[in-house]
């Protein structure tokens, strides 16, 4: 992004790192009018102090473009209502360039949880037996450049997962609504089966940081001999919260299943500094925990 501005001429503002105080004081001392975010960043510019918020002045944004990771809807409504939904907009893609959505704050109080309709490529949703769905069924999120576009990646140590025709996938799961605006599931990988059931971790974090006492969280799959999976989530807080009133705070938006039946407390951030969240990573380090553990060693939480 900074190579595109400077490409163009811009006046580019560089911090150390991010700083959610020092990037309200930079936008207001050098009058910025573009800047770029991922949802990470918005939340901890959120949880600042309201009078802390306020005491900038962010009125010359004119663009702020979120990216990278998924926003949870309370996040990016916070977000429209306070710097105007013209200015907020979303883009979806990956790194690997195949295609992308795009989506502005306007567009996303219409269509509340869209990524966007498609801006660059082609893209479409595809069910088991490699056929296109149609609108409202959840599938794997096929990409295809537009025609005569050179490659725009090539994997290293990896093999593309392709349909005949020139269509990729990066693994994500989605639908498109019946307007054309494609909604973001979560990653097959990431995917928790729970006595059949499909559960989402990004839709179960969403509703865990918007607990005010949540910094941010992390929800993986761990083995259950009864239901095959339970949902256990891994949270950075942000204030005194114990297990029970997260557990109820969860249950009281979503059905049962998708409900952790475990909670577990860390200091450590959770999303690097881009955003990114490894949730294979963390499941491998709870699995090998699991298996090393001395008999009785492992703690099951009261709801696990």
């Amino acid at each position: 992004m900074m190579m595109l501005g400077t490409a163009l001429g811009a006046h580019v503002v560089l911090l150390p790192r991010f700083d959610p105080e020092a990037t309200l004081r930079a936008i207001e001392q050098y009058r910025v009018t573009w800047i770029c975010l991922v949802p990470t960043m918005m939340s901890r510019l959120w949880r600042l102090p309201q009078t802390t918020r306020d005491a900038y002045d962010v009125s010359c944004l004119q663009t702020a473009w979120h990216m990278a990771a998924p926003c949870p809807g309370w996040l990016k409504a916070a977000f429209i209502d306070w710097i105007a939904p013209a200015t907020l907009m979303e883009f979806y893609g990956g790194t690997e360039g195949i295609a992308s959505t795009v989506i502005s704050g306007d567009e996303w109080l219409c269509h509340r949880g869209s990524v966007g309709r498609v801006a660059q490529g082609e893209i479409q949703v595809v069910g088991e037996d490699g056929q296109p769905l149609p609108p409202d069924e959840i599938g794997e999120i096929y990409m295809r450049s537009a025609a005569n576009r050179p490659p725009t990646f090539h994997y290293l140590g990896a093999e593309a997962n392709t349909l005949p025709g020139g269509w990729q996938t990066l693994g994500d799961l989605g639908w498109f609504d019946a307007d054309g605006y494609l909604y973001l599931a979560d990653r097959r990988t990431d995917l928790i089966l729970v006595g059949g059931a499909n559960v989402y971790p990004a839709e179960v974090e969403a509703v865990l940081e918007a607990h005010p006492f949540v910094q941010s969280c992390a929800v993986i799959g761990l083995p259950d001999e009864d239901m095959g999976a339970r949902v256990h989530a891994i949270v950075q807080p942000l204030g005194p919260v114990t297990e029970a009133e997260l557990h109820n705070y969860v249950a009281s938006q979503l059905v049962s299943y998708k409900t952790p039946r475990s909670f577990e407390f860390v200091e450590d951030a959770l999303r690097d500094d881009s955003g990114k969240l490894r949730r294979a990573a963390l499941r491998d380090a709870r699995l090998v925990g699991m298996v090393t553990a001395p008999e009785g060693g492992h703690k099951r939480t009261p709801h696990g």
